[in-house]
């Protein structure tokens, strides 16, 4: 047995899933598969019922997770505290960012970091919130990048900015007109959204139903590419992320444009384990962060406000 099998072990009690486990492991589904085995035959246990349609734990493979959650704990912190004896900003790092944020972030910031940390070595880690979370309290994960959510108050979380969210519309619709849109005006409207799972869906949920807004239940994106596709071909509104939004008001026939009362907006963190002898680390790369990401958004306004 060694430290691998039980992070293959911990992965598929996350994902349920072979062939996403081995996905986030980076082997394939089966060498997962026979690493599992090889552990049942060196414990002497099922660990799992075998089924065809899903993945299922015996009460002992659920009470081995546990352990294995706690013993690879236990490593993260050796480890973290090994890297304590060298140079803070040095050494391997690994980060966990939700799907709705990754690919529109770190353009801005990777350059950044690498730039202004040269020694440190950024391994990035994309996920849904409650993966990167569970992920992040096993030791798997150093620090996750995320929307606030309650999820996180387990850990120490280390505000970077707020991300406000625009209106994207079809540029035949003729509110396209305006410079921003009233939120309050769209009562009675249906919205596209993120399907279950996405914390963006969660946030743009609470506003759309302060304002009076449904949601399409006709349709539910996997992705905010798939929502943007959708508008762009005409078949509904939705709330964008500021970051996802084009450097133009209209591309690809949608319109975005900002919106008041209110203003829809999310704050994104940086969480990290309590405790960890890496602070300082994460702190350094969430004062890195927020104090560059204001300068993305100035520009961004401006040309969202264009008519």
């Amino acid at each position: 047995m060694n430290i691998r099998d039980l992070e293959y072990f911990v992965a598929l009690a996350d994902y349920r899933h072979f062939r996403k486990a081995a996905e986030s492991c980076n082997v394939s589904q089966p060498t997962l598969s026979g690493q599992i085995r090889k552990l049942e035959d060196e414990l002497g246990v099922m660990l799992l019922e075998r089924t065809s349609r899903k993945v299922l734990f015996t009460q002992t493979g659920l009470m081995l997770v546990e352990q294995a959650q706690e013993i690879l704990r236990n490593v993260q912190i050796f480890k973290e505290m090994a890297c304590k004896q060298g140079e803070d900003m040095s050494g391997p790092i690994h980060i966990g960012l939700i799907p709705t944020l990754a690919p529109y972030l770190l353009p801005h910031i990777v350059t950044l970091l690498h730039d202004t940390y040269p020694s440190l070595e950024l391994y990035l880690h994309e996920a849904q919130t409650h993966v990167l979370v569970s992920q992040l309290e096993q030791g798997r994960l150093d620090c996750v990048i995320l929307a606030k959510v309650k999820e996180a108050s387990p850990f120490i979380e280390l505000p970077l900015f707020d991300e406000e969210m625009v209106i994207a519309m079809p540029e035949s619709n003729p509110l396209c007109k305006n410079n921003v849109i009233d939120l309050s005006t769209l009562g009675g409207e249906k919205f596209l959204m993120l399907e279950d799972g996405h914390c963006l869906r969660d946030h743009a949920m609470g506003y759309c139903f302060s304002a009076g807004i449904d949601e399409d239940k006709r349709f539910k994106a996997t992705s905010l590419e798939t929502l943007r596709s959708m508008i762009s071909a005409g078949r509904g509104i939705t709330l964008f992320p500021e970051l996802a939004a084009p450097n133009e008001r209209i591309r690809d026939n949608i319109c975005y444009i900002p919106c008041i009362n209110p203003t829809p907006v999310r704050t994104i963190e940086l969480i990290y384990r309590p405790g960890s002898p890496l602070r300082a680390r994460y702190e350094q790369l969430a004062k890195k962060i927020s104090a560059h990401m204001p300068k993305v958004f100035v520009k961004k306004k401006k040309l969202l406000q264009v008519g």
